[in-house]
């Protein structure tokens, strides 16, 4: 099946062509190496319209669907998934508002967030919640006009940048279904009483990776995303889903940018007399490198058919999620090791989707956690 007609050929092209005309992958390693987000980037895309691609027309974007945003996911991490996530990884999150959020809400933080002003990270995770998301322990409780927020956030990817506007997860009520406790508010991160804190992680350096304390830290109740206790509801299935194909598409993406750079590498890198391609053992590794890679990108396709369609796409999305991530590290090593000490420098490019590569199995639902989503969804 042909997923890819020629409109869809030609958004991805676009997105690609402005990637290299437009960032540069020397842009994109300074990024990497200086733990600099790349806000340059970042409003050039949002000045193209980037930011608005999935927001529904109502709300003043550009109504496309899934599979749009799939692509440009895939083609803006030819030169590292770190990219795409500082540049992609908001869209997602946003769409929560577009769903969920008043019109205030609207107006007050999504509007900003199309022309580039603001940044939405996510926060769920914390040192006893990780797969665990019903786990969340930081407490939000109601006083007057605010609530008022205690506690650790962890693993939160870019909650530091300037202009970053936190999507939280907390619990406002103790529940026999722990699940039935939790909200979502959105907690800018110059409020007083929180501390963030920059964590050296070894892939997300241009995002930046952070823990954040909350010491009596007062959120307007007017920022609660939906109804209180919907906070597993909007994250854990909606919001989830959705990441898990754009984090599958930036796999490929990364994934099919490492074969090339091997590729160029293995015909320019003469041993014994002749390019390193011509030796059989090199050619199958990268004939191996290629086919998974496309099988990967066949995976991530069919999620993108299946929800752009409007079925329940659970399975396939955690299917394409699983293998893509594990492709991504293999793909990598192969990568490094065709490239031999070369691979090892920062200019190659190679090392860092090397470590990328070693995130993408945990980021967005580990690879156990995949597994055991397409478990519960097979069928006898």
């Amino acid at each position: 099946m042909n997923f890819l007609d020629e409109e869809r050929q030609a958004w991805k092209d676009s997105v690609r062509r402005w990637v290299d005309r437009d960032v540069g992958r020397e842009y994109i390693r300074k990024c990497d190496m200086t733990r600099t987000f790349p806000f340059e980037a970042y409003e050039k895309a949002a000045k193209l319209g980037y930011h608005s691609l999935l927001v529904p027309e109502a709300d003043g974007g550009d109504g496309g669907d899934i599979w749009a945003y799939a692509l440009m996911c895939e083609a803006m991490a030819c030169y590292g998934v770190d990219f795409a996530v500082a540049i992609c990884g908001g869209i997602f999150t946003a769409m929560n508002l577009s769903l969920h959020g008043t019109e205030y809400q609207k107006k007050q933080f999504l509007q900003p967030f199309m022309r580039g002003e603001i940044r939405f990270p996510i926060s769920m995770s914390e040192p006893n919640a990780g797969s665990d998301v019903a786990n969340v322990q930081t407490r939000a409780v109601r006083d007057g006009d605010d609530y008022v927020l205690n506690g650790q956030k962890l693993w939160c990817s870019g909650a530091g940048n300037r202009g970053a506007v936190i999507l939280m997860l907390v619990r406002t009520a103790q529940t026999p279904d722990k699940r039935n406790g939790l909200t979502v508010l959105i907690v800018p991160n110059d409020l007083p009483g929180m501390t963030i804190r920059p964590l050296n992680t070894l892939a997300r350096r241009s995002i930046t990776t952070t823990e954040i304390f909350l010491d009596n830290v007062r959120v307007p109740a007017v920022n609660r995303l939906g109804e209180e206790g919907q906070g597993f509801h909007i994250i854990a299935g909606e919001h989830l889903a959705l990441e898990r194909i754009a984090v599958a598409a930036s796999n490929v993406g990364n994934a099919q940018g490492a074969v090339d750079d091997a590729l160029a590498y293995a015909k320019q890198r003469i041993q014994f007399g002749k390019p390193i391609y011509e030796f059989q053992v090199i050619r199958h590794m990268l004939a191996d490198m290629q086919t998974n890679t496309d099988a990967a990108r066949l995976l991530m396709y069919r999620a993108a058919e299946v929800a752009s369609s409007g079925q329940s796409y659970r399975k396939e999305v955690a299917m394409a999620k699983l293998f893509a991530s594990e492709n991504l590290q293999t793909v990598t090593r192969q990568g490094m090791q065709i490239m031999g000490g070369h691979g090892m420098l920062p200019e190659s490019d190679m090392e860092r989707y090397f470590r990328e590569g070693m995130q993408s199995t945990i980021g967005g639902g580990t690879s156990q956690i995949q597994r055991t989503i397409i478990a519960q969804e097979m069928r006898v």
